[in-house]
């Protein structure tokens, strides 16, 4: 079970290199249209100097970049027992193609419900990029049951 002593705990910081030919794939499995997400020139044409983040692809981008098994352990969590409860966006500017990501994260929160019957695990990731400019904020939670 979670301790509210990790509130606060930071997590390792990572960086991720935004890659044009998954911006392309992430679009499409999401049946993302708009050709700026995956035609260049569209996305030159619309006034965007390359290929734009899609809104969600942060949170694939730090589940890639964060050891899930060492968080698991961290919040005394089990791999059999845990759902993704939540997740939220802040965007403070854009992110594109060619762009490397840095994910600064630390835990927010922890906290039960149901008598304690669901465990949450509250994390939030302030996201820059190779320039040392805030673009988003990632909040995420996962739940144990």
């Amino acid at each position: 079970m979670a301790d509210k002593s990790l509130i606060g705990h930071k997590l390792d910081v990572f960086n991720a290199e935004v890659e044009k030919g998954r911006l392309r794939f992430f679009a499409k499995a999401i049946g993302e249209t708009d050709p700026v997400y995956t035609d260049e020139a569209a996305a030159l044409a619309a006034g965007h100097r390359a290929l734009p983040v899609p809104p969600t692809f942060f949170k694939c981008l730090e589940g890639e970049g964060r050891d899930l098994s060492a968080f698991l352990k961290l919040c005394d969590f089990d791999l059999g027992r845990i759902l993704h409860a939540e997740q939220s966006f802040v965007y403070h500017q854009m992110a594109y193609a060619g762009d490397v990501l840095t994910f600064n994260a630390h835990i927010s929160d922890v906290y039960e419900k149901k008598g304690g019957a669901l465990q949450f695990v509250v994390m939030e990731s302030r996201v820059t990029n190779q320039h040392g400019e805030h673009v988003a904020d990632v909040r995420s939670s996962l739940v144990q049951r």
